[in-house]
């Protein structure tokens, strides 16, 4: 048998403070906060959604037998690039209103289908956090119309 995978379902992100975080991810980034209890009775996860995908914030003081996880969990350790529908300059424009630091950008990087425009911003616990765009405009406005995946209704612009 010949082993395929095709798309990425989700990222666990380990935090200091899921509280913190949380509230980052959905204030910056506009990503949905949705706290999900355990069938089998440990902790509850949470989960910040956008698009079709999701990423889970773990604590990083969570035992392995609560949260099965990476033998090397850290929290501030993840580089992480999201895509959005948002323009850079207009990227620039939000996270400087919401008081982030940008660190790097706009500028060119490669991406999975192509080149594009990256800025660069720092998590709660130092996680580089990209926000991308591709530079093709037409990517952006299929995006918009929901052919590259279906943006959440609740989702907000930057």
């Amino acid at each position: 048998m010949f082993l395929t995978v095709h798309a990425l379902d989700h990222l666990v992100v380990n935090v200091s403070d899921v509280e913190a975080s949380a509230a980052w991810y959905a204030r910056v980034l506009g990503m949905t906060r949705m706290d999900v209890a355990s069938e089998d009775g440990k902790p509850p996860r949470t989960e910040m959604r956008f698009g079709r995908q999701k990423i889970n914030l773990r604590p990083i003081a969570a035992v392995k037998e609560d949260w099965f996880t990476a033998d090397h969990e850290a929290a501030g350790s993840d580089d992480l690039c999201f895509l959005a529908a948002s323009t850079p300059d207009e990227v620039v424009r939000h996270l400087k209103s919401e008081g982030v630091a940008i660190v790097a950008g706009p500028g060119p990087r490669r991406g999975a289908r192509g080149t594009l425009t990256s800025v660069y911003c720092r998590d709660p616990d130092g996680s580089l956090i990209e926000i991308a765009s591709y530079q093709n405009g037409k990517r952006i406005a299929r995006w918009r119309r929901g052919m590259l995946g279906t943006p959440r209704e609740d989702a907000r612009p930057l």
